[in-house]
């Protein structure tokens, strides 16, 4: 039997890793074995140690009926039979079993792996830009040098010219950029405009590590076109997040002077604190702004950030990279809120002061005073400038940004209650340390 129960394994392992018909001999043996059991009466229980082939089969024939104990064999045989099969393909070749382990590739849309690739080929333009500030310390009067804040930048130039936010640099001690391989080195300001909050720094590091970011055109964008915006938000490295453009020709005021600053870009791509100065790109990869603010009452992303748009920024890098600074003329004035004027039901610019030494004041625009009495006495209101119509601030700045420096403008101001026009002769705005 023990010879027929070893054929019975094999031939059903056979059956299991074999297109060949399994044999007919292990179910002779199962009905032989049933019948056997169901005609002879139940021999004795034998010891344990008795000399049997499956002592257990003789101790089952004691216990249980001839009929029942046939089917119970039956069962167990069949069940062996399939255990030992299945033991078989367990253990047979490894080569065979790794056939049925399919392992599939990661597969992505075509757009994200734009998006990717994008990423890729422009985060070593992206620089991180730490401002320091030299603080004394209140107890040991030794002066540190801590960070006070940090924001994002980008590689203008193979020479190192890093091109990022002024608020990003203002009240800097010490500034350090760090690239997208994690080098750092310290940076020089080599100019910035207030008026547009662009700055210009530059650092010495090895050609092969600056790759500049590719310059694209602001000029036809349209809503609804998808952008991309690298930057550092709260410090954390090359962060990437995606939008669309959801405005055009928006005005914002510059964080440093109020000055205006018209035709900005409008996207519902996430800024945060820390993104300032970093590069907004189009699907190309091509640099279409410069993320520079936020609207938001928590100070966190809403939904509403703005880029400053490249080619205003490029004209103004250029000038910085070439002279240091740049040349904007200004009428040299100082000019009440648009609130006030309008509380006086009047509409248009009123000075208060112009600096006898400015070009207002050569050319005789009024101050506004107070007479020996305490009263105060209104300056002179302009209305409109070389035939433009002026409402407010912003439209003053409007017209004096489309102006050369030492062009002749004229001014028509109201004047009491009568209006007068006087040639103003530009003159350029003075250095800001």
């Amino acid at each position: 039997m023990a010879a027929a129960a070893a054929a019975a394994s094999s031939s059903a392992a056979a059956c299991f890793l074999s297109p060949l018909p399994p044999p007919r001999r292990p179910r002779h043996f199962l009905r032989h074995l049933a019948r056997a059991a169901a005609t002879k009466p139940a021999p004795a229980p034998a010891p344990a140690s008795a000399s049997s082939p499956w002592p257990w089969a003789r101790r089952l024939g004691s216990l249980v009926p001839g009929e029942t104990a046939g089917r119970l064999l039956s069962s167990a045989a069949g069940s062996l039979i399939v255990a030992l099969a299945s033991a078989s393909l367990v253990l047979g070749d490894a080569g065979a079993a790794s056939a049925f382990v399919v392992s599939t590739p990661r597969k992505l849309q075509a757009d994200e792996l734009a998006t990717v690739r994008l990423f890729q080929e422009n985060t070593p333009s992206v620089v991180y830009i730490t401002n320091l500030a030299v603080r004394q310390d209140a107890f040991t009067l030794d002066v540190l040098e801590v960070p006070q804040g940090s924001g994002s930048g980008f590689v203008w130039d193979k020479s190192g010219h890093i091109v990022t936010n002024f608020h990003v640099i203002r009240g800097a001690s010490d500034l350090r950029v760090t690239l997208a391989d994690q080098s750092v080195y310290e940076a020089q300001v080599v100019g910035f405009d207030q008026d547009k909050d662009v700055a210009v720094l530059r650092i010495k590091a090895p050609k092969d590590k600056l790759r500049p970011i590719p310059v694209g055109v602001s000029a036809d964008l349209l809503v609804g076109q998808k952008v991309y915006a690298i930057g550092n938000p709260f410090g954390l490295d090359h962060t990437l997040t995606t939008g669309v453009i959801s405005g055009l020709r928006r005005e914002i005021s510059s964080a440093a002077t109020g000055r205006p600053i018209q035709d900005v870009i409008q996207t519902d791509a996430a800024i945060n604190p820390g993104n300032s100065g970093g590069p907004l790109l189009d699907s190309s990869g091509n640099l279409i702004g410069v993320n520079t603010a936020i609207y938001s009452p928590s100070g966190a992303s809403s939904g509403v950030g703005f880029s400053i748009p490249v080619d205003t920024v490029g004209g103004i890098v250029d000038q910085l990279i070439k002279f240091g600074k740049v040349t904007r003329p200004i009428l040299g004035i100082k000019f009440a809120p648009d609130q006030s004027v309008e509380q006086l039901g009047l509409s248009g610019v009123l000075v208060l002061d112009a600096p006898p030494n400015g070009p207002a004041g050569k050319a005789g625009l009024q101050s506004t005073k107070r007479d020996p009495y305490g009263r105060l006495i209104l300056g002179d209101i302009i209305t409109s400038v070389n035939g433009t119509k002026v409402t407010n601030g912003s439209d003053l700045y409007r017209i004096l940004d489309q102006c050369k420096v030492g062009e002749t403008v004229t001014v028509e101001v109201l004047r009491g209650d009568h209006k007068e026009k006087i040639p103003v002769v530009l003159e350029p705005k003075a250095d800001e340390s």
